[in-house]
């Protein structure tokens, strides 16, 4: 019982220790980015053609943390997952820790992916036709936190969103999912998905469908590459049992 106790401390005082190492690494990067952040903020209203409006002048500086936390949580992706892969290194073996490790990079660059996606693709198409529905009518003025919240909630997202592939692929060589699993629930993911598609978009059908598609494809993208990891994984160990039996 003792011993128990003891080893409870030991991971709780490493968990603690890895989770305290991600948290100064978030906290370096929002600092390091809220230097740039005027730069980037020009940047990002660089075609917009209405200028953004503040209501006081705290509102400035929660629009400058927002974009800052936006690019320190990608920079701190990698380092969260590095972080997390050392946590877990003990109770791995050899082969598992350079698999997992692998994917690690994987982590980055998806994410970004993903807000890419959500940046060029899906938030233009989306203000482009909301702002369609008020020309003519209205007389449209953004603030600068009502116009960031919109363009993060609409972009943010989809750079979780994309990690799926990578997360299912993961999951499938350390053996935890196979692809028939994610046939069987494709019903219920599918449902899930739409769910969180319109949560996360504007009330209107286009920027529903603009989230809904993408992210079906994606799930039958994971299911595709969790089917070549499935095979992969077979094949090695078809492999290593044939060896065993040559060398018995």
């Amino acid at each position: 019982m003792a011993n128990q106790e003891m080893l409870l401390v030991e991971h709780l005082g490493e968990l603690r220790k890895r989770l305290i190492y991600t948290l100064v690494a978030f906290i370096v990067f929002l600092f390091g980015s809220f230097i740039y952040v005027q730069e980037i903020y020009k940047w990002l209203i660089r075609d917009l053609n209405h200028n953004l409006a503040v209501l006081g002048p705290s509102e400035i500086l929660w629009v400058y943390l927002m974009i800052s936390g936006v690019i320190a949580i990608a920079l701190t992706i990698p380092i969260a997952a590095h972080q997390t892969w050392l946590f877990v290194k003990p109770g791995l073996s050899e082969k598992e820790r350079k698999t997992t490790l692998s994917y690690i990079p994987g982590l980055f660059f998806f994410f970004i992916a993903g807000l890419s996606f959500g940046y060029f693709v899906v938030y233009p198409t989306v203000l482009s036709f909301l702002l369609s529905l008020s020309e003519g009518l209205f007389e449209t003025m953004f603030t600068s936190e009502k116009y960031f919240k919109f363009m993060i909630n609409l972009t943010l997202p989809f750079g979780f969103l994309f990690e799926i592939p990578l997360v299912v692929m993961f999951l499938t060589s350390l053996g935890v999912i196979n692809p028939m699993i994610l046939s069987k629930a494709r019903k219920i993911s599918y449902f899930l998905l739409i769910v969180v598609s319109i949560l996360i978009t504007p009330p209107d059908l286009i920027s529903d469908i603009l989230v809904i598609v993408p992210l079906l494809v994606l799930y039958e993208c994971s299911i595709t590459l969790s089917k070549i990891v499935y095979r992969k994984k077979l094949k090695k160990q078809s492999d290593f049992a044939i060896e065993m039996k040559k060398t018995s």
